[in-house]
């Protein structure tokens, strides 16, 4: 059976398939090399080393996220993109370390940048506010994200959820405030962790829906109209 060509691409998704099965410290030239069936010498007429691999694992990470799309109202195009960016984080956990730690932008990266700042600024959104709006939500996603890989108990099952609660129940006792959340949580109802994602999310974009209100009234969008079309 002839063996399928090795390109870059076949090389940055194998690198992939290591990471999720051993995390970052797992890849390396010559366990991606294994990874395909070939020696690690083969991979480096295709991509540079270590660090451009490294480099173009960010880009895979990106590229997978769905971004906000055209005709996209900008809260709509928020939420798009918000739940997607923590399907992947959660499907890919390095990808959420190995994103904050590289410094070398890749097409995909700035391509999404780029539809994420355009969406908001078609929806009226001064490039400062802008700007800002990008940092708060990516902040909350990143960190829920972070959050859900650092349970100690699946963020997805209820039954979980409540034994961990149930197990400390007797130790939070002294502490009134935490213990009637806990109880409000888990009295009666099915408490899912991940069902907080889309509380929180929604909280930003209302505060950002006033924030925007509050420009347009005071005429700070105005640059709004000079926004390049993406």
């Amino acid at each position: 059976m002839q063996r399928e060509p090795l390109n870059r691409e076949r090389i940055i998704d194998a690198a992939a398939a290591v990471a999720d099965r051993g995390g970052m410290s797992a890849v390396s030239m010559r366990n991606v090399g294994k990874e395909l069936g070939v020696e690690a010498m083969s991979l480096y007429h295709h991509v540079a080393g270590k660090e451009a691999l490294l480099d173009a694992l960010v880009d895979w990470i990106f590229a997978r996220v769905e971004l906000p799309a055209a005709d996209d109202p900008w809260r709509g195009g928020m939420i798009r993109r918000a739940a997607s960016a923590r399907r992947v984080l959660t499907a890919h956990p390095w990808g959420l370390g190995l994103i904050e730690s590289r410094s070398t932008p890749g097409p995909a990266l700035l391509g999404h940048h780029n539809a994420v700042i355009g969406c908001l600024r078609r929806g009226g959104f001064s490039i400062m506010l802008a700007s800002h709006a990008f940092s708060a939500i990516d902040a909350y996603v990143y960190g829920f994200a972070l959050t859900e890989q650092t349970l100690p108990f699946d963020p997805a099952a209820a039954t979980s959820a409540g034994d961990f609660a149930a197990e400390f129940a007797g130790m939070i006792e002294a502490y009134p405030y935490l213990a009637e959340l806990v109880g409000a949580l888990t009295s009666g109802r099915d408490y899912v962790f991940s069902d907080e994602f889309d509380d929180g999310l929604t909280m930003i974009l209302d505060q950002l829906e006033l924030r925007l209100a509050a420009e347009v009234a005071d005429g700070g969008s105005a640059d709004a109209e000079a926004a390049p079309t993406a």
